[in-house]
């Protein structure tokens, strides 16, 4: 078993990655803050609506205000809702808990505003527009989902999407500042993976290191003209005719990830995104221009920039990928066939094959090896796998060779690949040297844990809190009511 201050941390980080799932529908009525005359020994904050015979009615009650912000009963709700919408059961998770993580998510705000960090608005201006559209694709359209969430406009819709995606930022930006100059050193990982006593060591899952090759078919040159005439004509179309860019990315354009918003981007010159032959052509524009066809691993491009605002440029562009024939599909199998069959034979090793033949540039000259990004180390632990990635490895013996793999991904939608196996570390008990570096990766979060802690009381104690109701009663780990 882990440490209860590890498990503790998995906990709030899972909380803390969970994405805006939905909205939560806000009442129209008419609002203000009163005194709640029936309690007597706290002064509870409750929002009214007056309605047209001016009878004052509770709809809200305010469960605490922490610095300049107000935690309603019904935030803790939408907590618990937005979990079960993200497939999270929270039949462990206590409304004392979540209501313990909005204080906390307040503090972070409040505190951000005071040490001025800004976030960028255009940014999540983008983001609230991938949002929408995902949202109104799901439901069926813009007024369907305005409607859905009982607001006014889309307008209305928006604006409260901004303000939830930006006090979230702001709240992992404060809470990145406190610890992301934070380290540890060798001797601090030995101490504390001897302080874990040994019947709480944690396990470490099966791992693997698997390498593979990769043969991509080639596109006719007559297919690369055809792509670049298409998007030629809607260069002109747009430039000659007034065509809407935007419209014709949402018809056209083969990037999945932008479709929906028209093709839509928002770059900065200080944070390096997408590829360099499209940032370069997108930093040389003029406000309104649109670019000649250009190349990228993607495929062909032109681009429409928007708007410069300082560093950001709002960019939109259209992607066309040129066809493969079942010619080069059938090239492709074949070669990869014969290269499988020379290394089975024992004419060539694995290795000295992905480096001669293999399309893969990230893994060919390191003879095929994966690497995994998440630890940046060869080995994938084996119930952490991608299902699909696992399928195609889950009945080789070490060092066996798959048969040819048809596959894909967004830069080339047909591969062909074998996999092999190359090593294979069963389940097993936490050992120092063996385990340095996940156990490194244990040991600075339980610093980082602590650090946050540490930062959270001393700014309790610098911030104005009061908490209300049955609410008063939860048994908090921060010291949320200022005991000293």
């Amino acid at each position: 078993m882990m440490p209860l201050k590890i498990k503790i941390l998995k906990f709030i980080n899972n909380i803390y990655l969970l994405g805006f799932v939905f909205l939560a529908s806000l009442n129209s009525y008419s609002q203000e803050i009163i005194e709640d005359s029936s309690v007597d020994s706290i002064d509870v904050l409750d929002l009214v609506a007056v309605d047209s015979l001016q009878q004052r009615v509770k709809i809200d009650g305010v469960a605490a205000v922490i610095g300049d912000f107000v935690i309603l009963d019904s935030d803790i709700d939408k907590q618990f809702m937005q979990l079960e919408a993200g497939g999270i059961s929270t039949d462990d998770i206590t409304r004392c808990q979540l209501f313990g993580k909005l204080l906390e998510d307040k503090l972070y705000i409040h505190h951000a505003i005071q040490d001025s960090i800004e976030v960028n608005d255009a940014e999540i201006l983008s983001n609230v527009d991938q949002q929408l559209a995902g949202f109104a694709e799901q439901i069926g359209s813009m007024d369907k989902l305005v409607a859905y969430y009982k607001k006014s406009s889309e307008q209305e819709l928006r604006d409260e999407m901004f303000e939830l995606n930006k006090n979230g930022q702001m709240a992992t930006m404060m809470q990145q500042s406190v610890i992301q100059d934070l380290e540890v050193t060798p001797e601090e990982v030995r101490q504390f993976f001897n302080k874990i006593a040994l019947d709480e060591r944690p396990m470490f899952g099966t791992e693997l290191r698997i390498a593979q090759i990769v043969v991509v078919p080639e596109t006719t040159q007559l297919e690369v003209d055809k792509v670049v005439k298409r998007l030629n004509e809607f260069r002109s179309d747009v430039l000659d005719n007034g065509t809407s860019f935007t419209t014709k990315a949402v018809l056209y354009t083969q990037d999945p990830g932008s479709k929906r918003t028209g093709g839509k981007y928002t770059l900065n010159r200080k944070r390096p995104q997408m590829a360099k032959e499209f940032r370069e052509v997108a930093f040389s524009l003029q406000e309104g221009e649109v670019s000649k066809p250009f190349k990228t691993d993607f495929g062909y491009h032109i681009i429409q920039l928007e708007k410069i605002r300082g560093q950001e440029f709002d960019v939109r562009h259209i992607l066309l990928i040129p066809k493969i024939t079942e010619e080069a599909i059938n090239v492709a199998k074949e070669k990869l066939e014969k290269v499988r069959k020379s290394i089975v034979a024992g004419d060539i090793s694995f290795e000295k094959a992905a480096r001669e033949v293999s399309d893969e540039k990230e893994t060919k000259f390191d003879g095929g090896q994966l690497r995994n990004p998440e630890t940046q180390d060869y080995n994938f632990e084996l119930t952490k796998m991608d299902p699909g990635f696992y399928s195609q490895i889950e009945s080789l013996e070490d060092n066996e060779i798959s048969p040819v793999i048809k596959d894909g991904d967004r830069v080339n939608p047909i591969k062909f690949k074998i996999v092999t196996v190359t090593n294979r570390v069963n389940e097993h008990e936490a050992n120092f040297a063996q385990d340095y570096l996940k156990i490194k990766d244990l040991a600075l979060q339980e610093k980082q844990l602590n650090t946050v802690s540490k930062w959270q009381e001393e700014k309790i104690m610098d911030t104005y809190i009061k908490i209300n109701g049955e609410l008063r009663s939860c048994d908090f780990n921060s010291n949320w009511f200022k005991i000293k």
